[in-house]
């Protein structure tokens, strides 16, 4: 079990981290349609702690388990980027719930949601550039 952490010491590449925040703020939900054609509800909660804040964001169920002003308990948690801009994201592997600790202050000033960052996405680049290649792919 990893130790829990703060907020201002998550970056874009944070994985597996646990966080005990206060929830200041729950986007209204909107649904989002995958690649698969399957829909699912996600909403946005503003989530701090003596640190920062930062964006949570919650997929179906999550969004009823929560409500402003609780403390929250997140584990296995990561950071990812949407829109050059970093997300706190529990998948498959994270769980949040609620805590009975409490956290005292919480520092909403320092969001490090509105940080910028470059977002690399590769661009599609061929296996082979040319079709008259001796071998096509083959080991010699």
């Amino acid at each position: 079990m990893s130790e829990t952490r703060k907020i201002e010491e998550l970056n874009p590449g944070s994985r597996s981290v646990d966080l005990l925040v206060k929830v200041l703020e729950i986007n209204p939900p909107r649904e989002v349609s995958t690649k698969d054609g399957g829909r699912h509800m996600v909403a946005e909660a503003l989530v701090a702690d003596s640190t920062g804040c930062v964006l949570l964001s919650l997929w179906d169920s999550d969004i009823d388990k929560i409500k402003v002003d609780q403390n929250l308990s997140i584990k296995n948690g990561y950071i990812s980027l949407f829109r050059g801009s970093m997300r706190l994201n529990t998948g498959k592997y994270g769980s949040i719930e609620i805590a009975a600790d409490d956290i005292g202050a919480v520092n909403s000033e320092n969001n490090i949601s509105n940080r910028s960052y470059d977002q690399h996405i590769p661009k599609f680049r061929p296996l082979y550039h040319d079709d008259n290649r001796r071998g096509r792919g083959r080991r010699r």
